[in-house]
C-alpha cells in the first residue's frame, strides 16, 4: 500500500478499536456513533465514510472471511471434492483454534463473539454475511442445485461454530471441547455428504 492507503488503513483501524472498545464496555446499543467519533477525534461525517452503518465497526473483523467457502472450493486440488475440501479446511480451522470456527477461548474473542452473538442488530448482519457467502459458494459449486448445497453448507458451519462458542462460554477451554468439536463436525459433514437416512433420521 501506498502512504495514503496506509493513513486510511490506520484510521479505519483505530475508528474500529475504539468502537469495539467502547461498545465492550458500554454495550452496543448505549454507545452512540458521535461518541465513537469524539473518542477516536474525528467528525462524524469522516466515520461514516469508513463505516456506512454502525454495525459495520464490529462485523468488518469478519471481512477476510468473507467469501472463504468459495475460495475452498476453487482453489481445492482436482481430485478433492467441494465437499471434501470444505470438511479439511473446517477441521483445519479447529486444529489451529480460528476464532471462525467458535473454538477459541481467548478472553477478547469470547468477550467479542458475545457481543455479536447477543446483539441482535449484529446477529442479524451476520446472517446477512452468511447470505452471501452461499452465493458465492453456489457459484463456486455449479453442478445441481448449487444454491441448495451451499445453503446447507453455510448453515452448518454457522451452527457449529454457535456450538462451540457456547462450549467455551459455559467455563470449559477449547482444548476440552476440541474433541467433540471435531466430532460433530465430522458428523456434520458426513450428513451434507450422505444425508441424514443414513444416521436414521
Amino acid at each position: 500500500m501506498n502512504l495514503r492507503d496506509r493513513k486510511k488503513e490506520r484510521t479505519r483501524r483505530l475508528l474500529s478499536d475504539t468502537a469495539i472498545e467502547m461498545f465492550l464496555a458500554e454495550g452496543f446499543d448505549r454507545v452512540a456513533v458521535a461518541d465513537i467519533a469524539a473518542a477516536a477525534e474525528v467528525s462524524k461525517p469522516t466515520l461514516f465514510r469508513y463505516f456506512p452503518a454502525k454495525e459495520d465497526l464490529v462485523l468488518h473483523r469478519f471481512a477476510d472471511h468473507q467469501g472463504e467457502p468459495a475460495r475452498v472450493v476453487e482453489g481445492r486440488a482436482e481430485d478433492e471434492s467441494p465437499l471434501r475440501a470444505l470438511r479439511r479446511h473446517f477441521l483445519r480451522g479447529l486444529d489451529e483454534r480460528d476464532p471462525v470456527t467458535g473454538l477459541c477461548d481467548v478472553p477478547e474473542v469470547l468477550a467479542f463473539q458475545r457481543l455479536v452473538f447477543d446483539t441482535p442488530s449484529l446477529a442479524a448482519r451476520l446472517v446477512e454475511y452468511g447470505t452471501a457467502d452461499a452465493e458465492a459458494l453456489a457459484r463456486a459449486l455449479g453442478g445441481p442445485a448449487p444454491g441448495l448445497v451451499a445453503a446447507q453448507v453455510i448453515a452448518v458451519r454457522q451452527v457449529l461454530a454457535r456450538d462451540n462458542v457456547a462450549a467455551i462460554s459455559a467455563g470449559r477451554s477449547a482444548d476440552e471441547v476440541y474433541p467433540e468439536a471435531v466430532e460433530a463436525a465430522d458428523i456434520a459433514f458426513d450428513l451434507l455428504s450422505h444425508g441424514a437416512a443414513g444416521r436414521g433420521y
